[in-house]
This record gives structure tokens, sequence and C-alpha cells, in this order.
């Protein structure tokens, strides 16, 4: 049986075979090791973080006495979902997202890279509404690639003209974006205006077929 380790958009944790393209997790360990499976809380620190499959070789016991790995479909989705890049493992992606990152506004960013708990403390405030997801009204037009809304229930990825049904598995077939309107978007909107700064997340392989 999987475990329930794989985050959704929504930051649920759901226990599907599919494991994605990265890991990472919620600063700390919320399983119990002995019979793995998941406590009653759903982090233990502020941070969350986005981790390579591989580095330095280093071998895990997935869900034993350490950290609670979790596994993502792609970085699109672990951005939906609150999480930031490690600045161990993916140190290059991480500086690139501390340099786009803004926590108030569009315009000029601020002289002195933000550290990563300054980034945390953002992120925490934006993704969580007490213990559930917190969503974020705005326009359409500014959702940038790379962010995700929720339409009728269900996750979407927007890239170019397109929303990309998200599912544990990839993308389905594209529908047309619209241009105006409202949109409810999952990504926080910090993280969402360093998409739109010119970050550039990974992205499961199954976009090149939509």
């Amino acid at each position: 049986m999987p475990l329930q380790n794989r985050v959704t958009p929504f930051g649920d944790l759901i226990a599907v075979p599919d494991r994605g393209v990265l890991f990472g997790n919620r600063g700390g360990r919320i399983h119990d090791p002995g019979t793995k499976s998941l406590s009653a809380r759903r982090w233990a620190s502020r941070q969350w973080i986005i981790c390579t499959l591989s580095f330095k070789g280093r071998q895990r016991d997935v869900w034993g006495r350490s950290y609670t790995e979790l596994f993502f479909l792609d970085e699109v989705t672990a951005l939906a979902a609150g999480h930031r890049p490690c600045f161990e493992c993916r140190r290059a992606a991480a500086l690139s997202y501390a340099a786009a990152f803004d926590p108030e506004s569009p315009g000029p960013k601020p002289s002195d890279r933000p550290r990563a708990p300054d980034i945390d403390r953002v992120l925490h405030a934006e993704r969580l509404e007490r213990r559930d997801k917190r969503l974020h009204r705005t326009g359409f037009g500014a959702v940038p690639d790379g962010a995700m809304v929720v339409i009728d229930g269900a996750a979407f990825a927007v890239r170019g003209d397109s929303l990309l049904p998200w599912s544990p598995a990839g993308y389905g077939a594209p529908r047309l974006r619209p241009t105006r309107g409202t949109a409810t978007m999952l990504t926080p909107p910090a993280s969402a205006r360093t998409l739109a700064a010119g970050y550039q997340p990974i992205w499961h392989r199954s976009v090149a077929d939509c």
C-alpha cells in the first residue's frame, strides 16, 4: 500500500502510487515511524521545502525516524501547496526564487535577498487559513504561468493561454484560459509574484502532451 505522502495543489496529503519528480517536507516529522501513518499534524514547522529526488548519493528510509518525506507531481504543484525550494539540495533554484521573491507587491525588489525564515513566515501566512488551505481571489489576467487556480473544486495550472487540469498522474487536456473575470488562486500570492518576476518552475513531463 502506498504511503499517504503525495501532496496535492490544495496541500492535502493523499495515498497514490505515483511519486512525481520532486520531494520535500514540512519542517520535521508528522508521521508515526512504527505504523508509517500520519499523525494529526500536517506540518512540523513553517519550513515547507521542495527538494530534489537525488542529492549526493544520500539514501533514505522513507517515513523512518527522521522527517516525513512528501512527494510532488512537479514544482508547480509544490508551489501551489505553499512550499518553496530548498536552500541545500536545490540551492541554485532557491537563490533564483529568493532573488525574485517580493512579500508585498510587484515592482522594484529589496536590495537584500530575503533569508529562508523570512520567506517561510510570509508563505505560512498565505498558505493557511487556520488549518485549511487559504485561497486568493485575483483577476484571471493577473495569474502568471506556473500558478494554479481552482475551478469547480478542481485544480488547474496556468500555462500560456491554457489551463491544464491536474491529477496525481499528470496534466490532462488543456482548456482555454479565461482573459476576464475573477480567478481563485491556490498558489500563495508571494510565490505567484515570484513566478511573474521570472522564476522558472519544474513542470511534469505530461505538459509536453498538452
